[in-house]
């Protein structure tokens, strides 16, 4: 008599510990680690459960990558250039000044070699984790200031918390550029600790409250045209996780990604026409001001690539994309002002 099918043996379950580097309430940019932990436990019938902990709650924000890969935690959710003092080339993945918009570093990041250069750029530096892409917001403002800024000589001596690359930006134009949480930033310019300082979105900045203090919002965010958050496996844990855990894992991610991006566009222009209703001057840099930025990014990332060889193949890279990319966006999408609402 043949012997009965045995079924397959039940893979073990997922029991992670996710720190997250943003409040989960902060819309695109905290709240897709939330949207993963509760579809991942449903998609799996609680198969894959993950549980969020709140910034500073289980880990320091700028730890996570060290928490994850030394298996303190198993998985973080994070914006990795915060880590651009250990791996040099990860702001390239979470937001490049004068780079690529949202969708297209997606393209670059899942169809090119994104994806897989960003693990070994990980692995090149001894860090043992596994980096998916988790969530997309689009430009950030280019600050929030105690005065206008009318021309690149204001930076000089200028107090400002400044992030990633743009903040080496900075650095050569003379400010002081200091790195603190998103929660620290209201009271640093309350108390003048700052005299300045650029976090996120409009619909995120609300939130922290800045508009209460400075009254100067500064656009477009030229030194963040995409800010991209990951979620980091620690790599054992995710070779130890079954081929459907993963799929799952990244099909999550995928969509969260996706809905990170869509909410920040949905909330960000009723924000800003807001924050003009009580007072804050949302001034534009002019052109030629953006041209001689566009400059000083150009000997930064320059520098960059010559320190490190990661950077360097990276960053070719993007540019490779991006060049042959702007032949089909330029002809492709409508000027800004013909998107405009027609007059009745």
């Amino acid at each position: 008599m043949a012997g009965a099918a045995v079924a397959p043996a039940q893979a073990d379950e997922i029991r992670w510990k996710m720190p997250i580097a943003f409040s989960s309430n902060l819309p695109g940019l905290g709240s897709p680690s939330k949207y993963v932990a509760e579809q991942l436990k449903t998609a799996s019938g609680g198969n894959v459960q993950v549980r969020v902990y709140e910034p500073g709650e289980l880990v320091p924000p700028f730890d996570i990558l060290e928490a994850v890969s030394n298996n303190k935690v198993s998985a973080g959710y994070t914006w990795i250039g915060y880590d651009q003092g250990t791996v040099p080339a990860v702001p390239l993945f979470a937001a490049v000044p004068f780079g690529l918009k949202p969708w297209a570093f997606t393209a670059w990041y899942y169809y090119g070699p994104g994806h897989k250069m960003l693990q070994e750029v990980y692995a090149n530096k001894g860090f043992n984790v596994h980096a998916q892409l988790c969530g997309i917001i689009g430009p950030e403002t280019a600050g929030w200031y105690s005065n206008p800024v009318d021309s690149l000589d204001d930076y000089q001596g200028m107090k400002i918390r400044f992030a990633g690359l743009g903040g080496k930006v900075l650095e050569k134009l003379g400010a002081s550029v200091t790195m603190m949480p998103g929660g620290e930033l209201f009271q640093a310019l309350q108390t003048g600790t700052i005299d300045a300082t650029e976090f996120s979105m409009p619909a995120i900045d609300q939130i922290l409250g800045f508009h209460k203090v400075v009254k100067y919002n500064l656009f477009p965010g030229w030194h963040q045209p995409f800010t991209a958050q990951y979620m980091l496996i620690n790599g054992d844990e995710w070779k130890q996780a079954s081929e459907q855990q993963k799929a799952l894992i990244e099909t999550t991610c995928t969509a969260a990604t996706m809905r990170g991006l869509a909410e920040g566009e949905y909330k960000n222009g009723k924000v800003l026409q807001g924050f003009q209703e009580k007072g804050v001057q949302a001034n534009q840099i002019p052109r030629d001001v953006l041209r001689e930025l566009q400059d000083v990014t150009r000997e930064v990332l320059k520098q960059e690539a010559k320190k490190d060889e990661d950077f360097a193949r990276v960053y070719e890279s993007q540019q490779a994309f991006q060049e042959t990319y702007q032949v089909w966006a330029k002809r492709a999408y409508l000027p800004a002002d013909l998107g405009e609402k027609s007059a009745e």
